[in-house]
């Protein structure tokens, strides 16, 4: 008990009946039925359902006060009767007949809803954000994350990891993302970064003896935002030493089917968890067979490759073998039993590729040993047994092809399969499929320049060690790197580290990273090697992308109390925003805002 309450508003039940209570919270909803109001109070836990009289001396000015304002009341707990019970509350047996009433908080008018959803923008809702995180949703959204962090910190103990607390400002470091810099006002001209991640730590950690490092970490990349990408984030952060990616997977796979399995009931539909160990996919396997590197295993379509089919003398499909010709390939998504489908089923894909800025999605459908459709003419009889042997085809089923270079045709196969399921409505349900993705390409080059950079983490281990990087050609150098992908999200990317200072100069040096830049950039985790360093591996699980594929939510801002919008601004507190010209100039600094763009 407390001075403002006994009890809070999810506690009572009926053995309480004929207690005299006292409950604070804000008020959800008001209804007046005959003189008589009910107001259904609300607190983080619940709600209770009151009932007053206004007549009743001391209860006058009650029903003036508004939805969320905050009171504080006494009364006697009674039994509702008959069909009055709401079996959709835990206190739905009972009500309090108040006797007494505070007004401790009065709230103006509301710019949205809180009780019922209502249409509210993004902008209205991050404004009065401490109003959006009052809806029953949000509560129950950020209650989850609170939960799976509690969860996985708790599974990390028990395994024997003791949990860190790196460094915040830090030095930039190439991970595949800009920074966030930081002035340092102490020395001019130069700069902190916010971390990417703690990986450079983490790895020295190991260096220092540890063993077994986890931390919830929060991450800071300046990206362009997307659904399931903010500007800072919290990870699980892991790192191990004398591992192997086999020991990483089967130290991490019970931890991550465990927070699954313990909630996922969270929407109300409890989901089957893969087993471990979870199934591993090669990254050019992934990219061949689903066209992305985070496959939603639930879509049963894949991706095979047709390009000889379209090679041949007899197919005359000009439009293919052009591409072909230049290096292009073609791709083909088998569509189980659709060529009965109406013409409007395939015409929709047809624009939705164009939308996508291909050509269209061209098709066959298979009738025995003939193809029907818009290209059927160009590939004779021949080609199409061909064509059914490389596909699987059968009678019944249509037959979709992407041709483009080999990227970009497989990331538009990678769309055109996910489009083709949806329409289909083949993907399963009520289920998480898990899957690492493993041996990424260390190196990859860039489009435009054609110089060679890291794809992945550029701590990583390459596979075949010095070996690999003295006598292969880059572009053919695996590295230890895996992620952990979940119905077509990434939860986790991780490595075998490298652990010895020789290949860590030639894998720098490949990327173009002079030994003096690597000194000056790296050279506390170079120095570290040099004095014992043990073999070492880890891995970062995206906490609030695992809190959004459990609350079933579209967006990550769904699931985190505080964001900022698709554009990284803050409109409760104003973020970014200007800083005045002392504050600039002890920090050195100089702002030259950029050239306004004339008219045509």
């Amino acid at each position: 008990m407390t001075t403002y309450r006994t009890h809070n508003c999810a506690a009572l039940r009926q053995s309480d009946v004929g207690k005299n209570v006292k409950l604070s919270g804000w008020i959800a909803r008001k209804r007046d039925h005959g003189g008589i109001l009910f107001i259904d109070l609300r607190d983080t836990f619940g709600v209770t359902q009151l009932v007053l009289d206004p007549a009743i001396k001391g209860l006058e000015e009650v029903d003036s006060w508004r939805p969320e304002s905050v009171i504080t009341i006494e009364g006697s707990v009674v039994e509702r009767v008959g069909d009055t019970k709401n079996a959709k509350l835990a206190t739905g047996d009972i009500e309090v007949k108040v006797t007494s009433a505070v007004l401790q908080s009065a709230a103006d008018v509301l710019p949205f809803q809180i009780a019922e959803e209502d249409q509210a923008g993004e902008h209205i809702r991050l404004k009065y954000r401490y109003l959006d995180l009052r809806k029953e949703r949000m509560q129950k959204n950020i209650r989850l994350k609170n939960g799976v962090i509690q969860s996985l910190r708790r599974r990390m103990w028990e395994q024997g990891f003791q949990e860190f607390q790196t460094p915040i400002l830090t030095a930039s470091s190439p991970e595949g993302a800009r920074d966030f810099l930081v002035p340092a006002r102490m020395h001019p001209g130069q700069f902190y970064a916010l971390p990417q991640s703690p990986q450079q730590f983490k790895q020295l950690l190991m260096m220092a003896g540890f063993d077994r490092y986890f931390q919830i970490a929060p991450c800071f990349r300046d990206e362009d935002s997307r659904a399931d990408r903010l500007a800072e984030h919290y990870q699980l952060d892991v790192e191990m030493s004398f591992v192997t990616q086999d020991d990483v997977f089967a130290t991490m796979e019970p931890v991550l089917k465990g927070v699954f399995e313990e909630f996922n009931a969270h929407t109300g539909k409890p989901h089957k968890v893969s087993d471990a160990p979870f199934p591993r996919i090669a990254y050019r396997d992934a990219m061949m067979k689903y066209g992305s590197d985070k496959p939603d295993l639930r879509n049963p379509l894949t991706i095979v490759d047709v390009t000889e089919v379209f090679k041949r003398d007899d197919v005359t499909f000009n439009a293919f073998k052009g591409v072909i010709s230049s290096g292009g390939v073609v791709r083909a998504i088998r569509a189980p039993k659709v060529s009965d489908r109406p013409r409007s089923f395939f015409d929709k894909l047809n624009d939705w590729a164009r939308g996508e800025g291909a050509p269209g999605l061209g098709y066959i459908t298979i009738d025995g040993a003939e193809g029907k459709g818009p290209i059927a003419k160009f590939v004779p009889p021949a080609a199409i047994a061909e064509l059914a042997k490389a596909a699987s085809l059968e009678t019944g089923d249509a037959v979709f092809f992407v041709c483009d270079k080999e990227a970009a045709a497989a990331k538009m196969a990678g769309k055109a399969r996910d489009k083709i399921c949806d329409e289909m409505d083949i993907r399963e349900k009520g289920v998480y499929k898990l899957c690492w993705i493993v041996d990424f390409p260390m190196y990859e080059e860039d489009e435009k320049t054609k110089e060679i950079m890291f794809s992945h983490n550029p701590f990583s281990m390459p596979q075949g060690g010095l070996d690999s990087l003295n006598n292969k050609h880059p572009l053919e150098i695996m590295a230890h790197q895996y992620d952990c992908v979940c119905n077509g999200y990434e939860l986790c990317s991780g490595a075998i580290r490298n652990h010895k200072p020789e290949i860590m100069e030639k894998a720098f040096a490949i990327a173009g990273y002079g030994k003096e830049v690597l000194e000056r950039k790296f050279g506390g985790m170079l120095s570290a090697m040099k004095f014992g360093a043990p073999p070492h591996g880890g891995c970062g699980f995206g906490v609030d992308r695992i809190t959004m594929i459990l609350a079933d939510e579209p967006n990550l801002r769904e699931v985190n109390a505080f964001v900022m919008n698709g554009a990284f601004e803050d409109p409760l507190m104003g973020a970014p925003g200007e800083v005045d010209e002392q504050q600039l100039k002890d920090l050195h600094i100089k702002v030259v805002k950029p050239m306004s763009v004339k008219a045509a």
